[in-house]
This record gives C-alpha cells, sequence and structure tokens, in this order.
C-alpha cells in the first residue's frame, strides 16, 4: 500500500491534483443551503467543542435547532446581550473524488425568544435527532468563507 491508499477501506486510488477556488459570501451562502447538516464549533467549560446540527439559511444567517439538555443550550446569551462568536461548518465533498466544497459562517449566537417567530423557523428545520428541542438559535454572519475543490486543469505544455 502507497501513501495515497493507506487507510482508504477500498485501497483504491484518489486523484491527487485537485485545484482550489474560493468562493464569495454569495456563493458559499447559496452553497450552504443546499445541505441541510453541518457542525457547529463553539466553546464549553474552555474547550472546544464541535456538534453535527441540521440547519437552514435564513438570507444571511444560519440557523439551528437546539436540543434539551446539550453542553450548545448555553450558546445564546441572554435577551439583549450580545451572543457568543461561534462557527458552523458545512460541506459536500466526495468520498471517492474528494472533490467538491466547504463553508464556514463565523457569527454571532443569538436565540429566538418570540414564540411566533421560534415556531415559524423550527418549522423550516428538519431535525436529525428525535430528541426535545430548546429553541431556535440564529448565527448572524459576520465571516463567510469557502472553497471548492475541483480537478487540476491539464497543464498545457505549449506542444501542437
Amino acid at each position: 500500500m502507497d501513501h495515497e491508499t493507506a487507510g482508504r477501506p477500498d485501497h483504491g486510488p484518489v486523484a491527487t491534483a485537485r485545484s482550489t477556488e474560493q468562493l464569495d459570501r454569495s456563493e458559499a451562502l447559496r452553497l450552504l443551503g443546499t445541505v441541510t447538516l453541518g457542525r457547529i464549533v463553539f466553546t464549553h467549560q474552555a474547550l472546544p467543542v464541535i456538534r453535527p446540527m441540521s440547519h437552514v439559511v435564513d438570507g444571511e444567517d444560519v440557523l439551528v435547532q437546539l436540543d434539551e439538555g446539550a453542553s450548545h443550550a448555553s450558546l445564546a446569551a441572554a435577551p439583549g446581550e450580545p451572543g457568543i462568536v461561534l462557527a458552523y461548518e458545512a460541506d459536500a465533498i466526495d468520498a471517492d473524488t474528494h472533490l467538491g466544497w466547504s463553508v464556514v459562517v463565523v457569527g454571532y449566537a443569538e436565540l429566538i425568544v418570540n414564540r411566533d417567530e421560534a415556531e415559524r423557523l423550527a418549522a423550516l428545520l428538519e431535525p436529525w435527532m428525535s430528541q426535545p428541542t430548546a429553541g431556535v438559535l440564529r448565527i448572524r454572519s459576520e465571516l463567510v468563507t469557502g472553497f471548492r475543490l475541483g480537478p487540476q486543469p491539464p497543464v498545457d505544455s505549449g506542444r501542437r
């Protein structure tokens, strides 16, 4: 086994030549809206935590549904206070070709306190676990970054 196939369950070859294209904010948010599962990144007891979450994009914000009793239930500040800074990441990268995209949104967490709005937004979210929910969290996007992994274009040797 060589370094390209080590650790792969099928031991098949993986193309190593890829191009990376940085995404602009609008394209990154558009791609984020095409998937429903990502990962929320926050700090709990002074340590980094990453949890899978379902999400929906609302304008330039990301909405996630909090479950009861989870460590991320402490993500939002009290109403009227600025929320903590956290990140949300989602991607669609093919396991075989390693081609696809990844998007990261960094912003402030805000718990939706208006009951009617929280219910309306919760209806948009598809929970991926069957646990009681503790509300909807809005991530106000401050920084949106992303990249697309594509096949490396052929090198033009100049010969004709």
